[in-house]
């Protein structure tokens, strides 16, 4: 199972930074600035539904992609990020019950949080020169509204995914 998930997100990857930008219309770049960050997504989910150290795992990694190929920069903004905000995720699913609306609530704040992550970094060595709220109302509550779409529409296959997996561990320890 866990190659399946190497499979999805090694996609999400190649997705993002190749078709993604095409299908986004050009309108919406000019007034907003919209990032798709469905690995985010993705991390998020693992560190709800699977722990938060697999989430940390998963975060590292592709965000060190991320950093490497298409994004950031500088080494390590995306890859910290990532990688904080899914073991943050995955703290949340050990304080509170989980359902939809808390799933999307914590998705929500994950987007926020990752992305705030990246300005402040991004900010502090002033590679990035532009104002806190124009970012927050340009680029982030757009993204990460996008981002939920998204999440909102795999959150079933996904989660049937992972308790799958979940299922299938216990299943191998007994």
């Amino acid at each position: 199972m866990r190659k399946w998930l190497w499979l999805i997100l090694l996609a999400l990857f190649i997705l993002e930074g190749t078709i993604l930008q095409w299908i986004i219309p050009s309108v919406w770049q000019s007034k907003i600035y919209v990032a798709p960050h469905f690995i985010v997504v993705i991390v998020i989910y693992i560190g709800l539904y699977v722990n938060r150290h697999t989430a940390l795992v998963y975060g590292l990694i592709f965000g060190l992609l991320q950093d490497f190929i298409y994004y950031s920069p500088m080494l390590g903004p995306i890859s910290f990020a990532m990688g904080l905000t899914g073991y943050l995720a995955g703290l949340m699913h050990r304080r509170l019950h989980s359902n939809i609306i808390v799933s999307m609530l914590v998705m929500a704040l994950g987007n926020l949080f990752f992305d705030s992550i990246i300005y402040g970094l991004y900010r502090l060595f002033q590679i990035n020169h532009l104002d806190l709220q124009w970012v927050f109302f340009h680029q982030m509550l757009p993204t990460m509204l996008i981002n939920l779409l998204f999440a909102l529409m795999v959150y079933v296959p996904v989660r049937k995914l992972f308790e799958s997996m979940q299922a299938a561990k216990t299943d191998a320890e007994e």
